[in-house]
């Protein structure tokens, strides 16, 4: 029988946490699940597709988008620090020099929990009068989670009340860390990078989470290309192409991202305007070989030139 996506919960709730730091993640995960599911309805649609199949969705990976600055210091840490304070760990590194991109991705060594993918926009290499449309809204980034909260984070023991703290972590997801932008600045920087101007609007609110495809578990939707088609029957515009080839390590698509109305300014006047916000991801992972080991395993990586055309999904059409 078909559940209606309203009686579908989060997929990080079917993770039995071990201690109190992999209880405060599942909750923060959904918590930002919840956000991400509201605004991009392609997601929603997903959540039946897999319902009505009778298949599992587990969220592979969730991806955030930051600036690397100077004045103030800005960059990966300014999201990875609260996670590195929950057990995740640097697992790559990722150099994408024509968009001006670095990432890193991180895990947890609870395999269970999915992995993270931060990326930053290297803004000393773009040009002068970007760059410093850029820092002139930046310098006025909010105070940075200070050490306390991550030592809270560090230390977090069963039976404690989390709430304050749970509630202060979202916000710095949730709340753009600096004033609205003026409209012009983005549409100049918009112009330049489409990166940076999502990151002057959306500031560190997740860009996607990603379906595994290998935890389906139906036939229905046993692979990359049978889940899209599943779908594109279901009304969901999808990307024109897979990034990577049958029987590659990793394949990749997405939907199409949604538009929303974001806060900005119009000469010094409150105001909003639509932007692209984000998409949803599907990963289907492949084996490789252990090379220290011998054995398969699943490759739990990412590919810079894939990784590439994904960040193509936000710019403005």
């Amino acid at each position: 029988m078909s559940r209606t996506s309203q009686q579908i919960t989060g997929p990080h709730r079917a993770i039995e946490p071990r201690g109190a730091q992999e209880a405060f993640l599942a909750e923060l995960f959904d918590l930002l699940w919840d956000r991400y599911r509201q605004r991009v309805s392609y997601v929603r649609d997903y959540e039946q597709v897999v319902a009505d199949c009778g298949a599992t969705f587990v969220n592979d990976h969730i991806a955030f988008r930051t600036f690397a600055c100077q004045q103030p210091q800005l960059g990966i840490a300014s999201v990875s620090r609260i996670f590195e304070a929950l057990g995740y760990r640097p697992a790559g590194c990722y150099h994408f020099p024509d968009k001006h991109l670095a990432a890193v991705h991180f895990q947890h060594p609870r395999a269970e929990l999915p992995k993270l993918f931060i990326s930053e926009l290297q803004t000393w290499e773009l040009a002068d009068d970007v760059r410093r449309e850029i820092e002139a809204v930046v310098v006025g980034h909010r105070e940075p989670i200070d050490a306390d909260a991550l030592s809270q984070l560090a230390t977090l023991r069963e039976g404690g009340n989390h709430r304050d703290l749970m509630d202060r972590v979202v916000r710095q997801f949730h709340e753009l860390p600096w004033s609205a932008p003026e409209q012009e600045s983005v549409e100049a920087v918009g112009a330049a990078s489409q990166y940076a101007a999502w990151v002057l609007v959306h500031g560190y609110n997740v860009n996607h989470f990603t379906s595994l495809i290998n935890s389906h578990g139906v036939p229905k939707l046993g692979d990359i290309e049978k889940t899209i088609a599943a779908l594109k029957q279901a009304g969901v515009p999808m990307k024109a192409e897979i990034e990577g080839d049958r029987g590659s390590k990793l394949r990749q698509s997405a939907t199409e991202a949604v538009k929303i109305d974001v806060d900005i300014q119009q000469e010094g006047q409150a105001a909003t305007m639509p932007w692209t916000y984000a998409y949803f991801e599907l990963a289907e992972r492949g084996q490789i070989v252990d090379p220290e080991t011998g054995e398969k395993q699943r490759f739990e990586g990412f590919l810079g030139p894939q990784a590439t055309q994904l960040f193509e999904m936000t710019r403005i059409k």
